[in-house]
């Protein structure tokens, strides 16, 4: 079965949406699609993975928008073409001040790159063709 869905978007709030921008833009390399101010005391960044229809919404309210990540396998997975797409973007998470954490779950050992966003969430960077030959 076919969803009807055309695009997938993850929305979660923050404190920090700066921060948030420089991590998910300048260290993982996706695009600005968004972003909204004032909106019922709502701030909002709207980010886009490329034209794969999926889309992260930080929202920020001016009262305030504490989300401490629930855990250290609470993961966005980000599958990526190879090991050197993957190095890319290790290098660029260097360049921002950003280094990889040891992932919660061991299954992600040796196919992938996890990283703690400002917020403390995990993004796991998978290398297909090393998955591929771990199956």
């Amino acid at each position: 079965m076919q969803p009807e869905t055309q695009k997938f978007r993850v929305a979660r709030p923050t404190n920090q949406l700066a921060a948030l921008e420089h991590f998910y833009v300048e260290g993982l390399g996706l695009q600005v699609r968004g972003r909204f101010a004032g909106h019922s005391g709502y701030d909002g960044l709207i980010l886009d993975y490329g034209e794969t229809g999926v889309e992260i919404e930080f929202t920020s309210h001016v009262d305030g928008s504490p989300c401490p990540a629930p855990s250290e396998d609470n993961l966005l997975v980000f599958y990526l073409e190879n090991a050197d797409a993957a190095e890319k973007v290790r290098q660029r998470m260097a360049a921002i001040g950003v280094a990889p954490v040891a992932p919660e779950n061991p299954y992600w050992d040796g196919i992938s790159l996890t990283f703690a966003d400002p917020d403390g969430w995990r993004v796991t960077l998978v290398d297909s063709r090393a998955l591929a030959k771990k199956s």
